[in-house]
């Protein structure tokens, strides 16, 4: 018999540090890690529950056939008062699909043999209807019921349920949507069809069965009876010819009160895991607002040491690298990164651009660009360099504007790569293109859109929805085109070195200058106006290639380290998954 408390005790360390990135969206989210050692633990736990190797056996107790035996009796009286509907024929279980072996007491039988269906109703009044989406999946309750008329009622009838009913969501995504019905609703609480009802027998715990239908082996069983459309995920019939090992009933309670003092250990060490990792967060954000506060590189260095004496403490997750990237993008904005040199101003070549665009203005090969006042800067959140200038988008860009769809056009896409290939915000990351599945359109778009025709070195930003803000180069071929979610940026020559200008364009500083200038309405998105007045800081060209050069080594140095701590993560969550394999 398996000590599950030594087995959590003894490998505290595996179920705590196997973690894994979640997907996230939204600003500023560095994403989000789930506990996957814990996840797996919980499931182990279940996982000899049903197995009958969480608490030994009783020779005392009533064997399982007996209690079989009991539940076909009730099952008869109840059809024969009229109570149930005619049971359906049993099929006969082959040793072909039992999962695994039992141990002495418990027998294999099917979930129709366990419990009854209250049946089906039309309500004829006020009634309680539960949804599957009002369980609340991780506690197993029904967390927000529905009181309704009965002239709101669906034409279909309901499911009744009563206390000690178990309900069973059997469509996606509801699939862990399980809860055991423990209190009286008023007035009387019907199901939605989307649920398949079991009320137990005597002798059957539906707590058990809540705790069983929730185990590794039936969500194995539910996916291989899925069909592989959306809706439903598995029938009723599927659902209630599953196998269910069923124990005696005093080892179903013994059971369930092992379970539930296990799982609240895992709680335990979930939010004691959860704390840990929102302490080291705010250790590390903390300790990298030192860096951002530095008022000079030297500053910076002086704070920089003291951070780098707990480096192996600090930034042991990807979540505390992707901050520590974000710092050092910010820092080299700010200047932070190398030293200025004083005898050198950017001004000179300001003017320049300025005398540039101007001629291109007065050829009509730009437009004309009316900056706000400067006062704007003031509120930037950090002051520039001496040598350096503030200067707006729209001073530096000799296009800024964005495309269009096809379908407004009149355009269709093809599967021909010779037509123009058509680049979508799916296609502009963050700091690079994502061309492996290129789009093509018709050739005569470019003649309907000849504004937002692509060249190479164009600057590509998302200005639409969740991606809003990643920003691109676009490597080439010339000749391509862009739909309305995605701005073109075209700047000046010899203005910027280009690793310097995308490395602002991903900033956190230029970020949340996107999201703060962003239209207000249901969809994010910016307009031409907003990003023609971003304010760009603008550093003597020769810096700016030092800037960029440091990024890129301080990149390829995190990306190493990124790569050992998603290795070790790979690690850590193998030697979890292992440990729970072979415990079975």
């Amino acid at each position: 018999m398996t000590d599950v408390n030594q087995l959590i005790t003894d490998h505290l360390d595996i179920w705590t540090a196997a973690t894994e990135k979640k997907s996230s969206a939204g600003r500023g989210n560095g994403g989000s890690v789930s506990l996957h050692g814990i996840k797996k633990l919980r499931e182990l736990i279940l996982e000899l529950a049903v197995r009958g190797k969480l608490v030994p056996q009783d020779d005392t107790d009533v064997p399982a056939d007996g209690l079989l035996d009991q539940l076909h009796l009730q099952q008869a009286q109840m059809f024969a008062k009229g109570i149930i509907k005619k049971p359906k024929p049993v099929a006969k279980i082959a040793a072909s699909e039992l999962p695994f072996e039992l141990p002495r007491g418990w027998t294999w039988c099917r979930v129709s043999q366990l419990g009854h269906d209250w049946g089906q109703k039309v309500p004829e009044s006020q009634f309680t209807y539960i949804d599957v989406g009002s369980i609340n999946k991780e506690l197993g309750l029904v967390s927000e019921p529905t009181v309704l008329e009965a002239s709101k009622a669906p034409s279909r009838a309901r499911k009744l349920v009563r206390n000690g009913t178990v309900v069973y969501s059997t469509v996606r995504p509801y699939l862990l949507n399980i809860a055991v019905i423990t209190e009286t609703f008023e007035p009387e609480p019907i199901a939605s069809t989307a649920f398949a009802i079991v009320h137990p027998f005597d002798g059957v715990s539906a707590s058990y069965l809540y705790r069983y239908f929730r185990s590794p082996t039936f969500i194995s069983y539910v996916e291989g009876c899925q069909t592989g459309i959306a809706y439903p995920a598995i029938n009723d019939k599927q659902f209630f010819s599953g196998l269910v090992p069923l124990p005696p009933t005093e080892e179903q309670h013994r059971i369930v009160a092992k379970v539930d003092e296990l799982m609240a250990l895992c709680d335990a060490l979930e939010r004691q895991a959860e704390d840990s990792l929102k302490a080291h967060q705010t250790l590390v954000d903390t300790c990298l607002a030192t860096l951002t506060n530095s008022q000079t590189p030297e500053d910076l260095t002086q704070n920089w040491i003291r951070i780098e004496a707990h480096f192996d403490t600090l930034f042991t997750t990807e979540e505390s690298l992707a901050e520590l990237d974000k710092t050092v993008l910010q820092l080299g904005m700010m200047g932070l990164l190398v030293k200025q040199d004083l005898s050198i101003s950017s001004i000179s070549l300001l003017e320049t651009a300025r005398k540039t665009r101007a001629a291109l203005v007065a050829r009509k090969e730009a437009k004309a660009f009316k900056a706000k006042a400067t006062s704007e800067v003031l509120d930037w959140p950090f002051i520039l360099p001496s040598s350096w200038s503030w200067l707006r988008l729209g001073e530096a860009a000799v296009l800024i504007t964005k495309g269009s769809s096809p379908k407004w056009q009149g355009v269709s896409y093809t599967d021909d790569p010779s037509e123009v290939m058509f680049v979508t915000s799916e296609n502009v990351g963050r700091f690079e293109m994502l061309l492996d599945n290129p789009k093509f359109v018709e050739r005569k778009f470019n003649t309907v859109e000849p504004r937002s025709i692509l060249k190479a070195g164009d600057y590509l930003m998302n200005i639409v929805g969740a991606s809003i803000g990643r920003t691109a180069i676009y490597p080439g071929p010339d000749g391509a085109n862009i739909n309305q979610a995605v701005c073109l940026i075209r700047v000046l020559p010899g203005l910027f070195d280009s690793r310097f200008l995308i490395a602002f364009f991903n900033s956190e500083f230029c970020r949340g200058y996107m999201f703060d200038k962003q239209v207000d309405n249901a969809r994010a998105n910016l307009s031409m106006g907003n990003i023609s007045q971003f304010l760009i800081p603008v550093p003597p060209i020769e810096e700016q290639v030092a800037i960029a050069e440091k990024l890129e080594l301080l990149s390829g140095l995190s990306s190493n380290l990124s790569r050992r701590l998603q290795a070790r993560a790979v690690l850590s969550k193998s030697l979890a998954d292992t440990l729970t394999s072979k415990i079975h």
